[in-house]
């Protein structure tokens, strides 16, 4: 026994061996003391409630939904409205973090210096801050509906919010959306097509203009032969504001800019240090044969920053996803606000709602994780 014990490899099976037995009994130790405390208490437990009656309304639901509705659509509406503010703001956070990033080293002073000033001043501004900037002072400084700021006589913007057209899809709209999913699929193979034939040949094909002609023109075309099954909803003054048309909220829009600038700075820093870590060499390279500055960046350096920037704006990505719940301090109806608020004061299952959630931001962190990771090992340069 004790040569067995001397023996560094059983030492450590055993040490492990304790160590999982210890954290099981710590579990089964609190499930058990919960349990017990709730029975004393007289505290229902279960997920029955999530059959229930809600009783209230949410004024931003993407899906149908009233005080009729019960608790477990009332989880459904924050889930949607969390994975909307989240997938917008991550694509308009890549877009301003890579613009911001690329700025960050212009040889251009002024560029630069606005772009390093704008990482230093809302990178070290606390979100929380920022979201309540963008509500209590931006948008609560905008004008009334009766004055609202008109573009283009179809959006309007307004202490209200944002009103902007709303499309109407009618009987035959699918045909369009069928077309938009060949269009990507064409352009998946076709950008495959060209990788190869650059590889063999050297030549240079418009992928990004044939992939963005695609998208436009196909869902066109089955848009016509359909027989137009789609048309716009335009906003319309009335007396009580705007009816017709799709409203972007205060809140969403306060939510929206915070999550987005905020992110983007960190986003910017990410793709600069990815390029300063492109060797010199491969720079001087694109320069000898003959590369414009602006082919230089897209053809060489950036394919090579994505790869390194890519583990880090993982990161962020998931900080956005997260930060979203921050939306409680201004309103917005995402999970956390009606379900583990609301819902939670009315039923009182505290145990259940906020396992629930905490549940449901794990799945989703572990999923954009997922893709992203997927999406960095195909990036990786594949060594012979």
């Amino acid at each position: 026994m004790l040569a067995l014990l001397r023996n560094e490899k059983v030492r450590g099976i055993l040490y492990q061996l304790i160590t999982i037995v210890g954290f099981v009994a710590l579990i089964m130790y609190v499930a058990q003391n919960t349990a017990h405390n709730i029975e004393s208490r007289g505290i229902k437990s279960g997920l029955d409630f999530l059959n229930t009656t809600a009783g209230f309304d949410i004024t931003e639901t993407p899906i149908a939904f009233s005080p009729m509705s019960t608790h477990w659509d009332v989880f459904k509406v924050g889930l949607s409205n969390t994975l909307i503010i989240s997938f917008v703001g991550i694509i308009l956070t890549s877009i301003l973090g890579l613009i911001i990033g690329i700025a960050r080293l212009s040889s251009n002073w002024l560029i630069s210096r606005m772009a390093a000033g704008y990482i230093e001043i809302f990178r070290n501004l606390p979100i929380l801050l920022q979201i309540l900037f963008w509500y209590n002072i931006v948008l609560a400084a905008l004008p009334s509906a009766r004055n609202s700021l008109n573009f283009f006589d179809h959006i309007f913007l307004n202490k209200k919010g944002l009103f902007v057209p709303n499309p109407v899809f009618e009987d035959g709209s699918w045909l369009m959306g069928a077309a938009l999913i060949l269009a990507f699929i064409l352009g998946y193979f076709i950008n495959k097509w060209a990788a190869k034939r650059h590889d063999e040949t050297g030549q240079e094909f418009p992928v990004i203009l044939v992939g963005l002609a695609l998208v436009i023109l196909l869902p066109l075309l089955a848009y016509f032969i359909s027989g137009s099954p789609m048309h716009f909803d335009y906003p319309e003054a009335s007396r009580f504001g705007f009816k017709g048309g799709k409203t972007f909220t205060p809140e969403f829009l306060a939510l929206l800019f915070a999550l987005t600038i905020y992110t983007a700075t960190f986003i910017a820093e990410a793709i600069r240090s990815g390029i300063e870590a492109v060797a010199k060499g491969q720079k001087e390279a694109a320069t000898s044969l003959g590369l414009t500055p602006s082919q230089s960046l897209k053809l060489v350096v950036l394919p090579q920053a994505v790869r390194i920037s890519i583990p880090p704006i993982i990161n962020q990505y998931l900080n956005l996803a997260k930060n979203s719940s921050l939306a409680a301090a201004v309103g917005y109806p995402e999970l956390v606000t009606v379900f583990a608020g609301t819902s939670l004061n009315i039923t009182g299952q505290a145990l259940e709602i906020i396992g629930i959630t905490m549940l449901t931001y794990l799945i989703i962190s572990l999923l954009v994780s997922a893709i992203l990771n997927w999406f960095n090992k195909k990036m990786k340069i594949k060594e012979r």
